[in-house]
């Protein structure tokens, strides 16, 4: 047994509202900078739709993660060795721009510019790559609220599955079509083909927390962890000729604070916590046949952290007790492995995705209530379940490799909280078989609903804070050429701008500090509307 920790993330998409508000702070904070202006970190899409880049899912197109060769070994979609060799100087798999969008700006001098006219004046659209006057066609949000369904939601790779297994389940006319929200960021997963694929081995998955991040200095823009990458999750910056990636805040969490999509999610949806697994047996459960048993190969993996022998096993390889005790209180591990709600992002890519996601039930209860029945009784939410207007067989193309079992049993453990948790707030005494049909008890399912529900912020955010010295000596002891995201033509870009444009987008440099300003969102807010710039004995004093 090789233990290992991994810090995971779980969405609970019954309460994303699409407010796009994790996305926006991830840009401000993350991609807030020259070359990075098509990059969103995090995105929002609308399903059904097609995504950001179009068509990411289709990975007979784009050649991501991984497959099993004739004797059922992985190997990397997008070719062997000597394939990747004989195409690194020309990508033919790589999303174009406008497989992305071609970011713009709007030309706003002609409003206040323009002479005067018989002719209203309008702000021109411009190019933000060629400042040139444009066309828009598309964006990373072009699907928002199926906004053009009937027209592109045909083209989802999804909506192509479900229809050829359930034949017309996934309807666009306007009464009978449904939609949700699902953000993405970057997958952190137990087998990257982004960090299989790179040739020059900037890529690397760190060994303290399973983070997957790129080293600036060693990365030689090859760009084949792009096209490897099958959530299209590692873009490359034109300015720097570097790939970036989503670091899952790697410098909040290294000070205990949860990642910045996490604190600034309006609908509170996020988890972030330990989980423990066996490294020796990621590759076995990655090479698992049949691609509707992955999700099980997956939870396999994940140890328990209650039992005595896995918490030897951990000592043992270095993890420090407080991580395990983390993992312990972690509600991702709660509601992956002990509850079994939610299901990971396209386990048939192989690459044992970590961020995880609950499947939306929330229109159950006021179709039912519309069609005269009682929504939030038992019988009639378990009877409901197969006939929602989000069809299981579209959930299962997506989180669980076409299989409606697992789907259907988050989405009846779901329903069995809402039914159970109603008798609770009446008064009444709840009926045990409700439970018993989903295989728990009364005492679980409480469970289950304080954290989907009632969780405060340090029960929803379980961050070990073993590495608080190493994240005070990378915050504050590092000087500027120390730091390799800011230097000229780096990210950061750090001979480029302004004084105070650091690695982080404006505001984020170091003016006259002898410190290396990672980000901190409160700060950051406290800095920019103050009128003088604190010392920087403030600063350590707020961290």
């Amino acid at each position: 047994m090789k233990i290992r920790a991994q810090i995971a993330m779980v969405m609970n998409l019954d309460k994303c509202i699409g407010c796009h508000t994790c996305s926006v702070t991830c840009k401000e904070v993350w991609t807030n900078r020259e070359g990075m202006e098509y990059v969103w970190f995090n995105n929002v899409e609308t399903r059904p739709g097609q995504g950001y880049p179009r068509r990411y899912e289709d990975q007979q197109r784009w050649r991501g993660g991984w497959e099993l060769n004739r004797r059922g070994q992985l190997k990397l979609t997008s070719g062997g060795r000597f394939r990747r060799l004989a195409s690194i100087f020309s990508n033919p798999v790589l999303p174009e721009i406008k497989d992305y969008y071609e970011p713009w700006t709007y030309e706003y001098k002609n409003l206040t510019d323009a002479p005067l006219g018989d002719d209203y004046p309008v702000a021109e659209p411009k190019s933000l790559i060629t400042g040139k006057p444009m066309k828009i066609e598309w964006s990373s949000n072009w699907d928002d609220n199926l906004g053009g369904s009937t027209r592109y939601g045909e083209l989802d790779p999804m909506v192509q599955k479900t229809r050829q297994k359930a034949s017309e389940k996934v309807k666009f006319a306007f009464e009978q079509t449904f939609m949700f929200y699902l953000p993405r960021i970057c997958e952190h997963c137990l087998n990257p083909s982004c960090v299989a694929s790179c040739p020059s081995g900037a890529m690397y998955k760190r060994s303290e927390d399973g983070i997957v991040l790129v080293d600036q200095d060693r990365c030689r823009g090859w760009r084949q962890c792009v096209t490897a990458c099958p959530y299209k999750k590692v873009y490359f910056n034109h300015r720097t000729g570097k790939a970036e990636k989503c670091t899952l805040c790697y410098p909040r969490l290294e000070a205990g604070q949860p990642t910045v999509c996490s604190e600034t999610c309006v609908g509170r949806l996020r988890y972030l916590g330990v989980l423990l697994y066996d490294a020796e047996k990621v590759t076995a459960a990655a090479e698992t046949k049949d691609d509707t048993e992955l999700y099980e190969a997956q939870l396999r993996l994940f140890l328990d952290p209650e039992d005595p022998a896995v918490r030897r096993a951990a000592g043992l390889a270095g993890i420090p007790e407080d991580w395990v005790e983390a993992a312990r209180r972690s509600p991702v591990f709660s509601l992956i492995r002990r509850h079994k709600v939610a299901l990971p992002l396209h386990p048939e890519y192989r690459t044992m995705p970590m961020v995880w996601y609950i499947p939306p039930l929330s229109p159950i209860t006021e179709v039912l209530t519309e069609t005269g029945f009682d929504g939030e009784d038992a019988g009639n939410l378990f009877g409901a379940i197969d006939t929602l207007r989000i069809p299981l067989e579209y959930l299962a193309e997506i989180f669980t490799a076409g299989d409606v079992a697992p789907v259907r049993n988050s989405l009846e453990k779901l329903a069995a909280m809402r039914a159970h948790m109603r008798a609770v707030n009446l008064g009444q005494e709840p009926d045990p078989g409700i439970a018993a049909r989903v295989h728990m008890d009364g005492t679980g399912i409480q469970d289950m609903y304080r954290l989907l529900a009632l969780a405060k912020y340090d029960e929803r955010y379980v961050i070990p804070t073993a590495a608080a010295g190493d994240a005070r000596r990378l915050e504050e002891s590092a000087v500027p050429q120390e730091c390799s995201l800011d230097h000229a033509d780096g990210p950061g870009m750090g001979g480029h701008g302004p004084a105070t444009d650091g690695p982080f987008g404006q505001d984020s440099g170091r003016k006259h500090l002898p410190l290396v300003t990672l980000e901190n969102f409160h700060l950051r807010s406290r800095r920019q509307n103050a009128d003088e710039e604190p010392a920087v004995e403030d600063i350590k004093g707020q961290r």
